[in-house]
């Protein structure tokens, strides 16, 4: 293993995360906060090791192979959730397992989940920084690396394989660098659009960007303990519900739109299915909670919010859902686990793999049915490849072997069944808020610090979609050199 093209890439990346600290900490101070000091101590630690480690260019530089990428991002992500639990650690001195799943839920994996009763005793810099994170750890990290390390396009497309979420990771152009740039271009301008919308609504500037930055990395942080609900307007709703949508979708159809390409863009069969799904659980949630509210428009509201919060695993809320019929509560779920469109902000398992699964089952019925037909799985009119179908079934296996296991070891706390399940699932998901008594309006904190362990565990598995983490238990990386 190319150790010290390891060791580079993780001093550069962390030279960043250096300087990134210095606007907490100035923000701490700028508001008289002693949290400063432990942003500040931080950022020296991590530029000390830029200057040792990220400064010269290893000499065989070549490429960036698949293992490699895996291997570098996955040590990557171990020190930046070690840089994010030593700030909250060195701030609030609490025990190590909550500092872990705090760092790891709000900024790191996005998931949104918290362990914390007051948020909004939190001081600025902390909301500075959980938010900042929230969009750097979504909005596609392997973006800065590719800019700054200056990676060679075939060896940069494994490092973007291993951080772009779903089934396959496209360049939307020739270069995997132009790539990355005009990703966070379109971040950009979605981002500030809603910055300007919720401005319009009446929300001071602070919480318009803390709220945009939490909806474009689908974080769901909130400074605010009673998360969106807080405004009880429903233009902020609306807005903030029309953005969480966007985000969740293929970025690959932006970049259609923008080249003029309407024909791709319309008929894209991921984006058909993932708007589809939203509309027909919006649908059944209102008929279904239209007798708490009394009327359509209320109902349409809150219902179209929640669902759109989970679905992109954003996390956000504006009614307490675990007060809904257990009707409701289950369309949540299952949409909790379809998740948003591969190459967005949002998590879950992704819609396009539920479409190729649901498309597989077509398919082998048909051949069932007619055993000499020649049957393939196709996606907007193109054959998926057999590499493809593959690492679709096995991630899904993995996926719910891993719920399994998490769900029988989280048990051990003896909270009731919907608890249980909803808590792996909301954080496997990367989504947040559970049902029962991990709801919207209820917390992580009881929760043993083995079962923390597992939720953490299963936010990072969430996160970088399960096998970048299973490849480092792999005893073949670590014995040979490549």
């Amino acid at each position: 293993m190319n150790n010290r093209m390891i060791v580079y890439m993780i001093g550069r990346m962390l030279g960043v995360e250096g300087l990134l600290l210095l606007v907490p900490a100035l923000v701490s101070f700028l508001y008289g906060e002693q949290s400063g000091i432990a942003f500040l101590l931080t950022a020296a630690i991590l530029l000390i090791i830029f200057l040792l480690a990220g400064r010269k260019k290893p000499e065989r530089y070549e490429y960036l192979w698949k293992r490699r990428a895996c291997t570098g991002r996955d040590c990557l992500d171990f020190v930046v959730t070690v840089r994010c639990t030593a700030v909250f650690y060195l701030r609030f001195d609490s025990r190590l397992s909550g500092c872990l799943f705090w760092r790891q839920s709000p900024d790191f994996t996005t998931t949104g989940s918290t362990i914390l009763t007051d948020i909004e005793a939190l001081p600025a810099g902390n909301v500075v920084l959980e938010s900042a994170d929230t969009l750097d750890r979504r909005n596609g990290s392997f973006g800065i690396v590719m800019v700054l390390l200056n990676l060679d396009d075939d060896g940069s497309m494994y490092l973007m394989r291993a951080e772009v979420p779903g089934p396959e990771a496209d360049k939307l152009v020739p270069k995997a660098r132009s790539t990355a740039r005009i990703l966070y271009l379109m971040y950009l301008i979605l981002t500030m659009a809603e910055v300007i919308f919720l401005l319009f609504g009446g929300m001071n500037l602070y919480d318009a960007l803390i709220h945009s930055f939490s909806t474009a990395g689908t974080g769901g942080f909130s400074n605010r303990n009673a998360s969106v609900s807080y405004y009880d307007s429903a233009y902020i709703d609306g807005v903030i519900t029309v953005f969480m949508i966007l985000f969740g979708i293929n970025f690959n159809i932006y970049f259609a739109i923008y080249i003029k390409n309407w024909k791709s863009a319309l008929k894209n069969e991921e984006a058909r299915t993932y708007l589809g799904v939203i509309a027909a659980a919006i649908l059944m949630i209102t008929v279904n909670i239209y007798h708490i509210y009394g009327n359509v428009a209320s109902a349409f509201r809150y219902s179209s919010f929640q669902v759109a919060a989970v679905i992109t695993t954003t996390g956000f809320y504006t009614a307490d859902f675990n007060l809904w019929p257990e009707f409701s509560k289950t369309i949540l779920l299952v949409t909790m686990i379809i998740g948003a469109c591969a190459g967005s902000t949002g998590g879950g398992m992704k819609v396009s793999r539920i479409l190729i699964l649901c498309k597989s089952v077509k398919q082998e019925i048909k051949r069932i049915l007619h055993p000499k037909a020649v049957t393939v799985v196709t996606v907007n009119g193109q054959k998926v490849g057999r590499e493809t179908l593959h690492g679709v079934y096995v991630y899904s296996i993995c996926y719910a072997l891993i719920l399994v296991s998490s769900v029988l070891i989280v048990s051990i706390d003896n909270y009731d069944f919907a608890t249980s399940v909803s808590a792996v699932l909301t954080t496997l998901n990367n989504v947040g808020p559970g049902i029962s008594q991990v709801g919207p309006v209820e917390n992580f904190f009881e929760f043993s610090w083995l079962s923390k362990l597992v939720f953490c565990a299963d936010m990072l598995l969430g996160r970088l979609e399960i096998f970048p983490c299973l490849v480092l238990l792999a005893p073949e990386l670590w014995k040979r050199k490549f």
